[in-house]
Formats: structure tokens, C-alpha cells, sequence
């Protein structure tokens, strides 16, 4: 199956990006499921019932989970539905709202969707979170059969972490990508066993800023330690950062290409 994944959808331009993108890259590319990194979709933190509403009708399957996967509490009940096709990550404290996998059903295929937070994500770094690997190693024991393809989002910091995290799993799923950088790396292959892997998928939003944030608002916390807060970048040229990946069993895939396009 054809799989295209994509990066962080930053805010409001993020969202705009995807629109007027996504329809034309599903009809060329034949992609059988979209799914996107939402834990910034609304105004970067979060993602309310509205975004995940209008982002469904214009082509994305299912929402991948981060660190700001439960700032808004709306979002709790679709979290917590095991047929909504959004998850939080799956290392997170048993109590956290949300489930921490789920499949989905589309085109005939079955698909097994896991999200990861790595060690160090950010100020969240200090937040009980369990172990990833062993989290990993649980689900795909009880969870991994009758499925045609495994997704895996690892979203973290260290690139030394992402890249174990994709050898860790290789030949167990199909993808293991990673986020939360907002900077595409290239290094997207297939490893040896024959998982499909990325260290960083990127973002979608403003191409000229901090991630996404606005460089006035971040400059002044690098060069005074100011205190600031940080404001979306909404002007300019916007980049849509993604990996189309085409799959050949739960635990391989023959094919990944990184797509960018500026706009």
C-alpha cells in the first residue's frame, strides 16, 4: 500500500499548506492513507475539534501524537475513541487522556498506528514518560498480527535516539518516522531488514521562521535571554514537508521518498 506521511502541520498556515496540496498529491501519487503529525495543528499547541474536523474532510486519515497532544481538552473524547483515527503518544503515564495506539481501516488495508515520545522532548524533558522501547516491544507482542502495515512516529529531540529507535524496529513494522524538529533531515531509506525509515519528516508552515514561530518574537530569547512568547509565523513563503512510502507487509516496505514543496 502507499502511505504518505506528514510532518508537524504548524498552525493556521500549516493547515492552508495541506489544503491546497494534499488533493492533488493523493490523486497523483495513488496514496492509499494520509496520516499527519497533529500536536501543533492549532496555533501550535494542541489540535481543537474544529481543526481535526476540517483537516479529515480534506484528506487526512489519521493524526499522529506528540507532546502537545493533550493541551486541548476537547479533543479528550476522540482521543479516547478507539474509531476516532487520532492517538497520543504511547509512552506516556497510563492516567494520560487518550488511547495510545489504534488501527484503521481504509482501502482494504489494516493498518496498526503508534505514536512514541522520545527522552528529551523539548521543556516537556522533566515529564514521567516510560521507556519507549519497552513500550514499543509491548504493544507489537499483543497487538502486531492480522494487520498489513505498522506505522511508528517517534517524536523526540535526539537524532542518536531516532535513529536507534528505526534499527530497534527494523524488520518488526513498516515505517518508523520521525518528528518533531520542524527540520526535514536526508536520510529517509530502507533499512536492512527492511523498515522504512526518516530521522525527522519536517513541518508544514511558514518557510522563514523559527519553526514556525516568528524570528522577531524568538531573536530577543537567544540574544538578551529575554523572556518572550512565542507567536506564529503567518506571512511568507510556506513549506509542506512530507515521506510517501509504499508497503509490502506489517514489517517492510519497498519504497520511501521525501517530498518538499515550497509555496
Amino acid at each position: 500500500m502507499t502511505i504518505l506521511y506528514i510532518g508537524d502541520i504548524m498552525a493556521e498556515p500549516g493547515i492552508r499548506t495541506v489544503r491546497e496540496l494534499l488533493p492533488d498529491l493523493i490523486n497523483q501519487e495513488k496514496i492509499d492513507l494520509v496520516i499527519a503529525q497533529a500536536e501543533n495543528v492549532s496555533n501550535g499547541r494542541g489540535i481543537s475539534l474544529k481543526d481535526y474536523s476540517y483537516l479529515k474532510q480534506i484528506g487526512v486519515d489519521f493524526f499522529t501524537g506528540g507532546n502537545w497532544s493533550t493541551f486541548n481538552e476537547e479533543i479528550f473524547d476522540a482521543l479516547n475513541d478507539p474509531n476516532e483515527p487520532i492517538i497520543r503518544p504511547a509512552n506516556m503515564p497510563d492516567n494520560t487522556p487518550g488511547l495510545s495506539y489504534k488501527y484503521i481501516v481504509k482501502n482494504n488495508y489494516k493498518v496498526l498506528v503508534i505514536s512514541l515520545l522520545g527522552s528529551i522532548v523539548g521543556k516537556d524533558s522533566t515529564k514521567p514518560k516510560d521507556n519507549p522501547l519497552k513500550v514499543i516491544d509491548k504493544i507489537l507482542e499483543d497487538k502486531a498480527t492480522s494487520t498489513d502495515a505498522i506505522v511508528v512516529n517517534f517524536h523526540g529531540d535526539y537524532s542518536s535516539e531516532k535513529v536507534i529507535i528505526g534499527h530497534y524496529l527494523d524488520g518488526r513494522v513498516s515505517l518508523v518516522v520521525g518528528d518533531h524538529w520542524h527540520v526535514p533531515t536526508a536520510d529517509a531509506r530502507i533499512l536492512p531488514r527492511g523498515t522504512a525509515h526518516i530521522s525527522d519528516v519536517g513541518m508544514c508552515g511558514v518557510l522563514n521562521s523559527s519553526l514556525g514561530i516568528s524570528l522577531d518574537s524568538v531573536i530577543p530569547r537567544w540574544k538578551n535571554n529575554q523572556k518572550t512568547r512565542n507567536i506564529v509565523e503567518k506571512n511568507g513563503s510556506r513549506q509542506f514537508n512530507a515521506v510517501l512510502v509504499k508497503t509490502t507487509s506489517r514489517n517492510s516496505a519497498s519504497y520511501i521518498k521525501q517530498i518538499q514543496k515550497i509555496i
